[in-house]
């Protein structure tokens, strides 16, 4: 979160937002969301802000493990990308695949970064990238990683990292 307030400040373009911050949207089953982080280009006010943030971030709690609950995350993902957000992260921070980035122009397409990883949220936060060590309360190693360690992989590749800029279908 301190990183992307830096990014905002850095570059006069949007607003970090915490956690416990709504975000009102017009959706046939929704008409709000509560990310645990996001990135917003809006007008900030009192109250729920107008509008879906360009990015989310939704860190898992203990309920959001099984088939049931991907399902869940997996619609409330289509519903983001419906309001209009072009980045969202799942962000496990007890499994292996610590944050999947989902975009909205691939939104099947995670491009999953671990630990050791610097995560990005392109095309929302242009320029903006994190270490995923970062997340974990014991980031020792966010700033010394090697940097062959920090690379970008699909879901589901458990094989060599990706390459640096993955190919979109």
């Amino acid at each position: 979160m301190a990183s992307l307030h830096a990014y905002a400040r850095r570059t006069g373009v949007g607003h970090a937002i915490p956690d416990n911050v709504a975000f009102t949207v017009t959706l046939p089953h929704r008409r709000s969301f509560a990310p645990d982080a996001a990135f917003y280009v809006g007008e900030l006010r009192m109250g729920f802000l107008t509008g879906a943030p360009r990015f989310a971030v939704e860190v898992r709690s203990e309920s959001d493990y099984g088939p049931a609950a991907e399902r869940r995350l997996a619609r409330k993902r289509a519903d983001y990308f419906a309001a209009g957000t072009l980045v969202v992260w799942d962000v496990d921070l007890l499994g292996a695949d610590a944050v999947r980035g989902y975009r909205a122009r691939e939104p099947e397409g995670a491009i999953v970064y671990r630990r050791g990883d610097v995560a990005e949220a392109e095309p929302a936060v242009p320029g903006w990238s994190m270490p995923v060590d970062d997340l974990f309360p014991d980031a020792t190693t966010s700033r010394t990683a090697p940097r062959a360690a920090r690379t970008r992989r699909r879901a589901g590749d458990r094989g060599a990292p990706a390459r640096s800029r993955p190919r979109r279908r």
